[in-house]
């Protein structure tokens, strides 16, 4: 059974939502950065999950822990936010004997749902790297962890302008409330 979104958003259209988890994206990642934990904290804004989720997507920011060479943070947020809804639950695991079913096709089956938001990050970027959609954005990427680096990338607008970061998050959190929506996880009433 799908969850319904929070009672103050359940008399938005589809349209309206998704705009409005855009939205909280965008603002959440110029307002507290962090493209992972801010594109989840839209999709928790509007859905009832764990606040815990968003504390645990804290550092897979700036291309995993500000390394600036795994995966856009916007994308593992978003990644995150569907494996609770249909990711592979504990009791389904096993440390003793490996169980094709239901163990391994529970594993399997969640594997849709990521690659149809990784998909998007493809088509709309052509990569899902932090560092080649920077490379995209600045025409160069910015070493995060050097507080030089870091300012300059302020001062290119990376949490400042709705084009730059804020944009990518904000997509990542409509893209994932747009499969939650499409696959049955969650209702719009």
């Amino acid at each position: 059974m799908a969850e319904q979104v929070k009672e103050a958003y359940r008399q938005l259209s589809r349209e309206d939502l998704l705009q409005k988890v855009y939205d909280l994206g965008v603002a959440y990642e110029t307002y507290s950065h962090s493209c992972s934990q801010s594109t989840v904290a839209a999709i928790y804004r509007v859905v009832d999950m764990p606040e815990a989720l968003v504390k645990a997507s804290c550092s897979n920011a700036g291309g995993t822990a500000l390394s600036m060479v795994g995966t856009c943070g916007g994308l593992v947020g978003g990644i995150m936010a569907l494996d609770y809804f249909f990711g592979r639950p504990f009791e389904l695991m096993s440390d003793n004997e490996l169980i094709q079913d239901p163990n391994v096709n529970a594993l399997f089956a969640a594997q849709p749902m990521a690659r149809a938001l990784t998909d998007k990050y493809v088509q709309e970027y052509g990569t899902i790297t932090c560092i080649n959609i920077q490379r995209q954005l600045y025409d160069r990427f910015f070493y995060l962890e050097d507080m030089e680096e870091f300012e300059k990338f302020d001062e290119a607008g990376g949490h400042s302008n709705p084009e730059k970061c804020p944009r990518i998050v904000g997509k990542a959190a409509m893209w994932t409330m747009e499969i939650l929506l499409d696959n049955g996880a969650i209702a719009l009433k």
